[in-house]
């Protein structure tokens, strides 16, 4: 593939190296876009999608780990505050101050903040192969109960568990947490479209909080000590420099994924209950075989 730059072996005044990174041509930025367009619908139709497909994909495409997770972080932030606007103005979800379906989201994202921080840092330094082998597996079994059709009663107590799992997912790789959230619903008994509306808006907050953590601490990591000494302009430089932060593939992202939210709400008005029931238990199971095939091919 074209759009690789040279080697950079510039050091930055507190002697950190620059790494591998991608120029990007017009032909891959529009690739990008079309790319973060399609896992977005499918995202905001069904609820779930978006990192689990993306971030491979970018990684296959030549992208370091390290730019494509927090890209897919910040431009998902957008893309779900874009959608899930859609999916309360069709009706799919309700986000009234007093509704339940807000209530979820609360939940959700509040709890979700503290494990999505604590799986970032911890991300840092776990083996990539025993992150994506416990996605992929849970993925499949939560795919599975929604296919098998197995349900538990509703509770606050279950909504606060789906959203800490699903978040601390989402920090460690930039994927797995609409399938655990949209199927932890689901199975907890909440209406289907609902489900994917709450998903939508609970998200963008956890992403956001993963993106900034995930810079900081890469920063953290990168500079010499000691850090409180180090000239705050050289730190807000490196968190954002190539290595971790391109600005193109952001913008690629962030134009394909808040471009096509309104017909991703639309979608999900049209299907009917039964249908989407078992659409999105087939793509939950096929997500956790694809992430497991991916691991360890």
């Amino acid at each position: 593939m074209t759009g690789y730059t040279d080697k950079l072996s510039v050091r930055d005044p507190v002697g950190l190296r620059r790494e591998w990174f991608m120029e990007i041509s017009v032909g891959l930025f529009l690739l990008l876009l079309v790319s973060a367009f399609v896992c977005e619908f499918i995202d905001s139709s069904l609820g779930m999608g978006y990192g689990t497909i993306l971030a491979p994909s970018l990684i296959i495409m030549g992208f370091d780990p390290l730019v494509a997770i927090p890209a897919i972080l910040l431009s998902q932030a957008f893309g779900g505050l874009s959608a899930s606007l859609f999916h309360h103005q069709f009706e799919n979800v309700s986000f009234r101050s007093d509704s339940k379906d807000l209530k979820i989201v609360f939940i959700i994202s509040s709890f979700g903040l503290i494990a999505t921080v604590l799986a970032v840092l911890i991300s840092i330094n776990i083996p990539r192969v025993v992150l994506k082998s416990y996605i992929g597996i849970l993925v499949f079994v939560v795919g599975g109960i929604i296919l098998l059709k197995v349900s538990f009663t509703f509770s606050w107590r279950k909504m606060i568990a789906v959203g800490l799992l699903a978040a601390f997912n989402k920090g460690m790789s930039g994927g797995g947490f609409g399938p655990v959230v949209t199927g932890g619903q689901i199975i907890s008994g909440h209406d289907h479209k609902a489900a994917i509306g709450v998903t939508t808006l609970a998200e963008a907050p956890i992403c956001i909080c993963g993106f900034f953590t995930y810079l900081i601490g890469r920063t953290v990591m990168e500079l010499q000590p000691p850090i409180l000494s180090i000239p705050l302009s050289t730190f807000i430089h490196q968190m954002f420099s190539p290595r971790m932060f391109q600005w193109e593939l952001i913008l690629a992202l962030l134009l394909g994924s808040v471009l096509v939210t309104p017909f991703g709400a639309f979608t999900t008005r049209t299907l009917r209950k039964e249908k989407l029931h078992y659409i999105v238990g087939i793509l939950i199971t096929g997500l956790g075989i694809w992430t497991l095939i991916k691991t360890w091919s």
